[in-house]
């Protein structure tokens, strides 16, 4: 019996240990932008972020609009 949980629980500790390692070795390939490149595509984001919410606003106060139209 015990021989059979220290078998299993070194089965567990390989699985572990290969999955932290292949962590690692995805980590190694990630190639991390330059700033000038962090920098654009942040603007990005936060450009097509207020856009996207200034149109959902708009969208929204249409809406408003027109129901409290129909319920007048």
């Amino acid at each position: 019996m015990a021989e059979a949980e220290a078998k299993k629980e070194n089965e567990v500790a390989k699985k572990t240990g290969s999955f932290w390692k292949g962590v690692k070795a995805e980590f190694k390939k990630i190639i991390w932008p330059d700033r000038v490149k962090l920098y654009r595509q942040t603007v990005a984001v936060v450009v097509v972020s207020v856009i996207t919410g200034a149109f959902i606003a708009l969208i929204d106060r249409m809406l408003q609009y027109g129901i409290n139209f129909i319920i007048r």
